[in-house]
């Protein structure tokens, strides 16, 4: 499983030029499924999510997680995160998951987020969206559940 974690100052997803789902300070998180990916993987990257310090404290440091400062995510499918350029110039999109099991994973990543106490809003599984946010810092992280990076 791979994210793309943006710290945010707001977000919003739309379809077919509706808002589907819209943040304040938080978390804008593209999310992709792999297709060795199980519930463990879920688990893993809801909770370092939820528990990864990258907001600011008094000091200015990097010390506090979107759970501290009330913060809430916008999660967004996107399975372009496991698509592998580096031969040809067409990326192959293999080790991505089917979509079964990739929006069954992905509502998993919702729920658990949720149920650790942070609003959670999110994209449209499988449809073309237009996802928009302001950047705060910026600020961004690349998380694998394999721990590639």
């Amino acid at each position: 499983m791979r994210m793309v974690c943006q710290r945010v100052l707001q977000a919003q997803v739309e379809v077919n030029s509706q808002t589907i789902g819209k943040i304040d300070k938080g978390l804008l998180v593209y999310l992709s499924v792999a297709r060795t990916d199980t519930v463990d993987d879920a688990q893993f990257m809801a909770d370092k999510l939820v528990n990864l310090r990258i907001f600011a404290d008094e000091a200015g440091k990097m010390n506090r997680s979107v759970l501290d400062v009330g913060g809430s995510v916008l999660l967004v499918s996107n399975f372009t995160l496991h698509g592998d350029c580096r031969k040809g110039r067409r990326p192959g999109f293999d080790a991505a998951a089917e979509p079964q099991l990739a929006q069954q994973l992905y509502e998993k990543v919702i729920e658990l987020i949720a149920e650790q106490g942070v609003a959670v809003e999110k994209g449209a599984f499988g449809e073309y969206m237009q996802v928009a946010g302001t950047n705060d810092g910026p600020v961004t992280f690349l998380l694998d559940s394999s721990k590639l990076f």
